[in-house]
Order: structure tokens, then sequence, then C-alpha cells
């Protein structure tokens, strides 16, 4: 557990307004250079749903600007939202941009900060959405479990961004992956992220970390949702793809 200096701000799930998604996800367009290889036929997991240790990880950040409220931080954190994550990472967000019911493609790395890493397709969908907040859900074979709750919150002198994320590894060999250093890589993704929306307005501050665990035990009932591993099967349509490929290349 990483110690913070400021309370954990939390929002009782029941005055949150959840979308009802759909059974199976949907991706209605593919963007350009997007691979919609994890996503289309697959259901969401929350952390129940997920195999491995139970955590709560909350990343917050002060933008102090007096000149600044909640709500405008929030509306550039949605609009440009991809453009704050880490370079190896890509988020395809849809032309309504972060709204409810929308499906995500995620092309990613992982684990993110090595020089090399294995790729993944996987995605995410937006189950609520306001004008202070919005929650993506992720799918059958991402690498976890669970949601993650984007919020911005007026504080004096300033706005108060948060990022809260409620997991499980979703089956073992990315629970064995999160135990050898995929879970502090996932840390570092987020602290980035709220690094880079305080820079777009020229505030540099320290990201304040909270991380626990809330249940030490795994649910071996859910071993089986290694089927839908998204790294496997990335790998696996990379590997069958890679010999056409080639061939088309010489051939060009």
């Amino acid at each position: 557990m990483t110690a913070t200096s400021r309370p954990v701000v939390t929002q009782p799930l029941d005055v949150i307004h959840w979308t009802q998604c759909k059974p199976t996800l949907k991706v209605s367009r593919t963007p350009t250079g997007a691979l919609n290889l994890n996503v289309d036929g697959r259901h969401v997991l929350g952390p129940l749903q997920g195999f491995g240790q139970l955590w709560q990880k909350t990343f917050q950040i002060q933008i102090k600007s007096p000149r600044l409220t909640a709500v405008e931080v929030m509306k550039v954190w949605k609009e440009h939202f991809a453009t704050f994550w880490p370079t190896w990472d890509h988020f395809y967000a849809s032309a309504t941009g972060i709204a409810p019911d929308e499906v995500v493609l995620i092309n990613m790395v992982i684990p993110g900060d090595l020089p090399i890493g294995l790729p993944v397709s996987t995605g995410v969908v937006v189950v609520q959405s306001n004008e202070n907040s919005f929650t993506l859900m992720t799918p059958q074979g991402h690498m976890f479990a669970g949601w993650i709750t984007f919020s911005t919150y007026q504080e004096k002198g300033g706005v108060l961004a948060q990022v809260q994320v409620v997991l499980r590894a979703s089956d073992p060999l990315y629970e064995l992956g999160f135990r050898l250093g995929a879970s502090k890589a996932e840390d570092i993704f987020w602290q980035h992220t709220l690094g880079a929306l305080a820079a777009h307005f020229g505030v540099h501050a320290l990201v304040e970390t909270q991380i626990v665990c809330i249940d030490p035990k795994v649910q071996w009932s859910q071993f089986w949702n290694i089927w839908y591993n998204a790294a496997i099967r990335t790998l696996l349509y990379h590997v069958v793809t890679f010999v056409p490929r080639m061939r088309k290349r010489v051939h060009a």
C-alpha cells in the first residue's frame, strides 16, 4: 500500500447512473489502425467475475488553478482522453467520444514500461458518463475484470482529478503477470495519465496513490476465463497472419 495524505473520494454505487449494457458487446465501426479482435461478442466482467486478488487503486492529482472548474477539466479530459495515455497504448474513441454505451477499442502492449512487450487487442465500454465523471468496464479477455472511474472535484484553489480502479486479474495467467510486475506497470500508466492531464493545464504536481487489497484470495471458480485471454489470442493472431503478411510484402 502506498500512503496518501488525502482521503479517497468515493461515490456510493447506488447514486451513480449506470447504463444498461447489452448482453454482448458490438463495435459499430473499427477505426483506422485499430484491431477489433477480442471485443465483439464478449460480455463485460465486473470485479466479482475476475480470478485474482481484489484491489482498489486510487490515483489523485491537484490541478491548482483558481480559474479552472471541475466541469472544465472533465470536458478536456473526455475530449483529449487518448492523448494523455502513454505512447505505447492506443485508445480509439468513437466519433461521439466518451458517451454511455460506447464500445471503445484499445491496442496496447504489456507490460508497457518495458522496451519489448506483448501486444494485446482489447477494449472497454463506457457504462456511465456525466459532467464530472465517467466509468469504463472491461470485457472478457481483458487483463483485469473491473471498472475504472475518472472523476474531477472542485477544491479551494483548483481541481482534484482522480482515477479509481476496482479490479481482479481476469485469469490465472494475468494474475501471475500482476504478481511479477504488471500491477506496478499499470500504476505507472495511470500516474502518467494524470500527470499528462495536469501538464495540459500547465501544472506539474505529484500523483498521490493509494492501493488497498480488499480480498487477498483468488477465485478458482473463474479459472476458465483464461479461454478468452486477449494476450494469448492476439499473439496467436499475429503468428497466424505473419506468413501471409510477409508474402504480400515480398510480392508487392
